[in-house]
């Protein structure tokens, strides 16, 4: 068993550091709404993550992944959910551009408050749905957790020991870019950074949700 945790937990070291999704998610909260509210998105990414472990520990991602007309109603709404996302960074951009200031009289660079921020709660919401709407997270359970559970052990308390693991990586990864993103808000806050990698993000987001898009398509 020993020997089974550490080479999952160096895999699945590798896939938390992977940029995606919930990458982009937690940086944009941390930049529009501060470090609670980025820290409930990771919280909320953390728990898409268990919903996803305990469907695959009880089999339902098999059943998921064996009905092709559910998997691509999921990853649809997923693509669309991310494209929304993204859409809703290039609005804050665009809020932010000397332009837009002009002609809503404030004073360009100022600054302007977003109106999307979030709230804890919310961001929470957004980071559970990230994941949940996103059904690759249950096929690569389904597909790499059975590789690292010993002969003989309990397959579910297995499968969910694995998950708690890949949950706290991930949870100290984004929650640390939270922090980071915190501490460096001088920088972060000024408006052309600020407009910058909300266009950076959002692009990201909405390039993703399309991708899913067309592949599902094919």
């Amino acid at each position: 068993m020993l020997s089974s945790l550490i080479g999952f937990t160096a895999v699945a070291v590798l896939l938390t550091i992977s940029p995606g999704p919930d990458f982009a998610v937690v940086l944009r909260t941390s930049l529009g709404s501060g470090r609670r509210a980025a820290l409930c998105s990771a919280l909320g990414i953390a728990a898409g993550c268990v919903v996803w472990g305990l469907a695959g520990a009880v089999g339902l991602t098999a059943m998921l992944s064996a009905s092709r007309t559910a998997y691509d109603a999921l990853r649809i709404a997923g693509a669309l959910y991310l494209m929304w996302l993204g859409f809703q960074a290039l609005r804050s951009a665009r809020r932010r551009s000397p332009e837009a200031a002009r002609q809503e009289g404030a004073a360009p660079e100022s600054g302007l408050a977003d109106a999307d921020q979030q709230s804890p709660l919310r961001a929470f919401r957004t980071g559970l749905l990230t994941n949940v709407l996103n059904p690759k997270v249950g096929v690569v359970y389904m597909s790499l957790l059975p590789q690292f559970i010993p002969h003989g052990a309990p397959v579910v308390a297995t499968t969910l020991l694995l998950v708690a693991v890949h949950v706290t990586l991930g949870f100290l990864w984004l929650g640390g870019i939270a922090l980071a993103v915190h501490r460096a808000r001088a920088l972060f806050q000024r408006p052309r950074v600020r407009r910058r990698l909300d266009q950076a993000t959002g692009g990201v987001l909405l390039a993703l949700g399309a991708a899913v898009g067309v592949e599902t398509a094919r």
